[in-house]
Formats: structure tokens, C-alpha cells, sequence
């Protein structure tokens, strides 16, 4: 009687798992399939209208930034569904920088295409903080210009009109540190002398009265806190250490100590072809020569040119920048000479 009960049990029990389990696949083939039809209905135009609109793609963004950008503007119907589409199709590294005609008549996919084949209005163009000015020409060649108008954009004698070239003393004949890292957007027609004029107007409104004021207080013409700024830049990039080497280099400076950059020997040394060489002599070795070189060393970056002019209240009179990423400061040589000797080994050529 027991065992008879217990198999109506078992058997009531069975089917009513089966039973459920028939329903949750059902939920869940009903989910997929309406996932799947929202997903194909993301794909469609999110309008009739055909008109086009100048979208631009900013060197670095991510699939998610894209799509995201892309539905704020209008022009898809989901962000969600533009990453599924193009984590599918494989396409996420082919979308390429620059500024594009989209419609909002367009589908997905056909979206897609435009992004990833090169169609753009225009391209951007970027020169980076950080950079020579050898650097910055290679740079431009790379971006599709040839050597030759490349050559000419960066001749000074071209922006005579621009302000900031007036603070370039006479002698100088480059444009070493004098151009603002920026992206600029380029047409198959845009000459590079015209990237190279926003640079340089831009670095001009940056290089303002207050500014300039700035530099005055510590005893520097515009020219000179720019290869402030270029040095600073180059030894540290953090934001807190930057002011104060800069607040060493300007104490040094008070002092006339020799600012005893490798960064500028260095500089020197590449220039005089013998790379690497913090030894040899030249104008730029700060190592050997009291004062700033005579040029800047690269381009700056917004934050090297704040630590400039606001140099950090503190009494430092060195620093060494560790491999480990840390600046360490001091105030007197022994202390430096022991965190060089503990921190600095790759960098210091140790």
C-alpha cells in the first residue's frame, strides 16, 4: 500500500517538473525570441530623415563611448545593440578616428560601414604633448601629408602674424615648443600649415596676459617659461610632482645653480647625434651650463604649464624620479644621492 502511494507520489512529482520545466522553456525561448526581435529592430533607422549630420569619432574612443555618442545624436536606435553588433562582426578595431556624414535614415549595418571604411569627412590629426619637434614632423607625415608641405608648415617664417611667435627670440629658427598638443580635423585638401596655425593660436591664447604675468613674477619672459614648462613636462608626468620641480628648478634658477637636467642633456645630445650621451657638450646640457637651454625640448602639456606658473611652496633643491613611477625630493645631496641609489636604477642607468 506504502510503495503503491509512494509511486503515485514520484509519479505526480515527475510530471509536475516536467511540466514546470516545460514552461520555464517556453519563458525562455520567449524571452530570447523577443530579445532577438528588439535586437533586429534596433537595427533599423531610427528615422525617415535623410538629412546628414557631421559626426566625429575622437581618437582613442571605445566601442561603448561610440555608441553612446551615437544614440545621444540620433542616429541609432540603441547603444546596446551597436556594441552586440559590432562585438559579432568583429569590426571594433576597424572603426577609425575622425568626423563623419551620418543620416539617421541609415541602418545599423550600413552605419557600421561608413565608420569602418575609411569614409570619413574628415580625419584628425593629433599632435601630443610630450613630443619633439622631429617627432611631431614624423607625426604629420604619418597622418597622410608628405615630407615636403610637412617641411614647410613647420617653417616659423609662415606665422609671423601669429602672437606667440613673437615671444621667439630672433635667432631661434624652429618651432620647437611653441605648438599646442591638440586634435585637428584634416580633409584630403587641408594643407598642414593650417593644423600647424590652430596649434600655434592655440598655445597663443594659452600664453595670455595673466600668464605671461606669471612668468614675469619668477623672473621669466614668455619664451623661457614655455622651456620651463617643456623640461618639466619631460622629467615627471604627474600632475603634484610637476609643481614641485618646477618650484626646484626655479629655486636653482634664484640660485644660479645649473638646473642639472638629463632631460635636456639628452635633448642636446640626440641634436648633436650622439644619442644617449649625457656627457656631451652642449647648450642644452644643463648638467654642465647654468640657466635654461636655449629652446625649448618639446611640446608641453596643459598641466607642465600650470606647475610653471604656480610653482609648489616648498623648499626643495632635488629630485630624482624613480623606477617605480615616484618622485622622490630633498633638500640637501646626501639624501638625494641615497634615493637615486634606491629608487632610480633603470631610469638613472644604474
Amino acid at each position: 500500500m506504502n510503495y503503491r502511494i509512494g509511486r503515485k507520489i514520484r509519479g505526480r512529482l515527475t510530471r509536475r517538473i516536467k511540466f514546470i520545466s516545460l514552461i520555464i522553456f517556453i519563458v525562455v525561448v520567449g524571452l530570447i525570441a523577443a530579445a532577438f526581435h528588439i535586437y533586429e529592430n534596433d537595427l533599423r533607422p531610427p528615422s525617415n530623415n535623410t538629412a546628414t549630420q557631421l559626426f566625429t569619432i575622437p581618437a582613442g574612443s571605445s566601442v561603448t563611448q561610440i555608441a553612446t555618442n551615437l544614440q545621444h545624436a540620433g542616429l541609432i536606435r540603441s547603444a546596446l545593440a551597436f556594441q552586440i553588433y559590432m562585438h559579432l562582426s568583429g569590426l571594433a578595431s576597424q572603426v577609425e578616428a575622425g568626423t563623419y556624414d551620418l543620416s539617421p535614415s541609415q541602418s545599423l549595418s550600413a552605419l557600421v560601414s561608413v565608420l569602418t571604411s575609411g569614409k570619413v569627412s574628415t580625419k584628425l590629426v593629433t599632435i601630443l604633448p610630450g613630443r619633439r619637434i622631429d617627432q611631431v614632423r614624423a607625426d604629420l607625415i604619418n597622418s597622410g601629408f608628405s615630407p615636403s608641405s610637412v617641411d614647410n608648415a613647420l617653417n616659423p617664417s609662415n606665422y609671423a602674424d601669429v602672437p606667440v611667435l613673437s615671444f621667439k627670440p630672433a635667432g631661434v629658427t624652429t618651432l620647437e615648443g611653441l605648438l599646442w598638443p591638440d586634435s585637428f580635423q584634416k580633409t584630403p585638401e587641408t594643407d598642414p600649415t593650417v593644423i600647424v596655425r590652430e596649434s600655434l593660436e592655440e598655445m597663443s591664447q594659452h600664453l595670455n596676459a595673466q600668464v605671461q604675468q606669471q612668468f614675469a613674477a619668477e623672473g621669466l619672459s614668455p619664451y623661457q617659461g614655455l622651456t620651463l614648462a617643456s623640461i618639466i613636462n619631460q622629467e615627471v608626468s604627474k600632475p603634484s610632482d610637476q609643481t614641485q620641480v618646477a618650484q626646484v628648478f626655479l629655486s636653482r634658477l634664484k640660485a644660479n645653480s645649473t638646473l642639472g637636467s638629463d632631460v635636456t642633456a639628452l635633448y642636446g645630445a640626440l641634436q648633436a647625434g650622439h644619442p644617449g650621451d649625457l656627457g656631451i657638450d652642449t647648450p642644452y646640457n644643463t648638467l654642465l651650463h647654468h640657466g635654461l637651454p636655449p629652446t625649448p625640448i618639446s611640446t608641453i602639456s596643459s598641466s607642465a604649464l600650470y606647475a610653471a606658473t604656480h610653482p609648489a611652496p616648498t623648499n626643495w633643491l632635488y629630485f630624482v624620479a624613480g623606477d617605480n613611477g615616484n618622485t622622490y625630493f630633498s633638500t640637501d645631496l646626501a639624501t638625494h644621492q641615497q634615493q637615486a641609489a634606491m629608487y632610480c636604477h633603470k631610469l638613472c642607468g644604474q
